[in-house]
């Protein structure tokens, strides 16, 4: 697994500058991994599909990924879609899901204590899938879809403002 983030200058050694550059995941250095999920692909070529990593590894199974910016509270990647491509129906129980469609269509289908439903997505099109639902989703189009997937935890603390701040002293309703 990927260790925290460091927060800027935790160990006395390391500059804002620095820490920063290490959070950085430029589109130039990603390249889709089309063996994330090969054993999928092996099983039957319709579950072929390649993640592209950016925070972290993902619900993925890969246990590490250098080029990729640390996970401290999320993941996050981008998956091409070929067309045809599905995805299995899973299941996260520790986490939420969400799914942002950059291009093309996909048909989401979700199952939870006996229900099923199911939804289509387009070009900016989001859906968050709560831990505990099984997910799974299919390529019905010509043509390969890109989607953003972040897994991560529940709501984050309230963030904060610097003390000299003018809003730092007001109150939130």
């Amino acid at each position: 697994m990927t260790a925290a983030p460091k927060r800027p200058e935790a160990d006395g050694k390391e500059s804002l500058a620095e820490t920063m550059q290490t959070r950085i995941a430029r589109f130039q250095t990603r390249r889709y991994d089309w063996d994330a999920l090969k054993f999928q692909a092996d099983f039957d070529p319709k579950y072929r599909r390649a993640q592209m990593r950016y925070i972290g590894t993902g619900g993925t199974g890969v246990d590490a990924d250098d080029n990729a910016v640390p996970a401290g509270h999320f993941t996050f990647s981008t998956m091409v879609l070929p067309a045809g491509c599905e995805g299995p129906l899973h299941v996260h129980d520790d986490v939420e899901e969400v799914f942002f469609m950059l291009r093309g269509k996909i048909r989401l289908f979700f199952e939870h204590k006996g229900e099923t439903w199911a939804c289509e997505l387009g070009e900016r099109d989001l859906c968050s899938v709560p831990p505990g639902v099984y997910r799974g989703l299919f390529n019905h189009g010509d043509e390969e879809a890109l989607m953003c997937v972040m897994l991560g935890a529940p709501k984050p603390v309230t963030p904060t403002y610097p003390p000299d701040h003018p809003l730092a002293k007001m109150k939130r309703k």
